[in-house]
């Protein structure tokens, strides 16, 4: 238990900086705060060609609807998980770890009229750079929460949609988090979040130093690990789909799956 509250204030205080780096508009300084653990040898942010695949970039225009840009800008995920989701008007969205809240206020425009998008986080100072977001761009079907994924603030079978960027590998206990989020999902509600798998491959060194928690890296379930919690925690058809790779020894994924 210490160890995983270690875990969990090593990651607060690392997206704290960043949320204060984003709050001053310094994003580049903002990203390079949340990667930093990695060593920039580490962390890829292009791939061979030379595209983005990490951070605001991985947006598109028409994807960025409902979101100010200084929301988006901040963005510190691996994907873009309101782009695979289906939203639909009138369904309620929840968003774990929601940082700046650019995600929360694109589902928000998407579950529009009638719905609602929530962000959970547990950094103070996440919340209020997304609150601050959300009333710029004069968004009111939003609600932003305190707390932590393995204990999520909401009744069961309370939301359509659970949402995720790149959050999760960070938690110590996913195979709570995946608990809650099956717990909070109605009968038919889906599951679609962007993970850093780990390669199998990983080796022990990497998954033993606590600092690569905050960089998306040493925490992450495999493939085979992420479908095994996903199926404990009652959610079937679960889908892995890799995107693109982020660092060495892990992937970008696409992960979904359905509350039956």
């Amino acid at each position: 238990m210490e160890e995983r509250i270690d875990i969990r204030e090593s990651v607060r205080a690392r997206y704290a900086a960043a949320a204060t780096r984003s709050a001053a508009g310094e994003h580049e300084l903002a990203r390079a705060a949340e990667t930093s653990c990695c060593g920039t040898s580490a962390v890829v942010t292009t791939d061979e060609q030379g595209q983005v695949v990490f951070g605001p970039d991985l947006y598109g225009s028409e994807a960025t609807a409902g979101a100010p840009d200084a929301a988006v800008a901040a963005s510190l995920g691996c994907g873009v998980p309101t782009a695979v989701a289906d939203l639909h008007p009138g369904e309620t969205v929840l968003d774990l770890g929601s940082g700046a809240g650019a995600d929360v206020l694109i589902s928000a425009g998407r579950v529009a009229p009638g719905g609602r998008a929530i962000g959970l986080d547990m950094t103070v100072e996440m919340l209020d750079l997304a609150r601050g977001n959300a009333a710029d761009a004069g968004v009111t079907n939003v609600e932003f929460l305190q707390g932590f994924l393995e204990d999520i603030p909401l009744p069961d079978d309370s939301v359509d949609v659970v949402i995720s960027n790149c959050v999760i590998n960070l938690a110590a206990d996913k195979p709570t988090v995946l608990r809650e989020a099956a717990r909070v999902l109605r009968a038919g509600g889906r599951f679609a979040v962007s993970d850093v798998i780990a390669d199998p491959e990983m080796d022990d060194a990497t998954r033993a130093d606590m600092q690569q928690w905050t960089g998306c890296v040493a925490g992450a379930l495999t493939g085979p690990q992420f479908r095994q919690a996903l199926g404990d925690a009652g959610l079937v058809d679960v889908e892995i789909t890799e995107t693109h790779r982020v660092h060495a020894r892990a992937v970008a994924a696409i992960v979904r799956a359905r509350k039956p």
